[in-house]
């Protein structure tokens, strides 16, 4: 979105969890801590989230809900939010990407995109 009264950038770090993960099984477990930054002027809430996980064979899978990790938090211009989630791959290398549904204390609902960012077991990448 261009528009500077509804700006939000999104981050995020990833982690494999070899302790949760079942390499034998096609079981690759993974976290990742998303940092949302409301540079806009407006106050905004996060109401929803739409996440695509692609594995390294294609396999697509589709997750939508209600906030993220149970919080729907308002986010003040200038102010952060970070939380800790994750999912298990059948691949050991995917992608996610998505968008955070967005709600503007004027009205406006906006969505929030979230680049394409990389889960890779260490390694499995050249």
């Amino acid at each position: 979105m261009t528009d500077s009264r509804y700006q939000i950038d999104v981050s995020v770090v990833t982690r494999f969890l070899p302790e949760q993960s079942q390499p034998d099984a096609q079981r690759f477990a993974f976290a990742y801590t998303v940092t949302i930054h409301n540079g806009g002027e407006q106050p905004a809430r996060l109401l929803s989230r739409h996440w695509i996980i692609t594995d390294g064979d294609g396999g697509v899978q589709e997750v939508r809900g209600a906030g993220v990790v149970g919080q729907q938090p308002l986010i003040e211009p200038g102010a952060s939010h970070t939380y800790s989630s994750g999912t298990v791959l059948s691949t050991r290398v995917g992608n996610m990407q998505g968008s955070y549904q967005m709600l503007a204390a004027d009205g406006k609902r906006f969505d929030a995109p979230i680049a394409p960012f990389r889960l890779a077991v260490p390694g499995a990448l050249h």
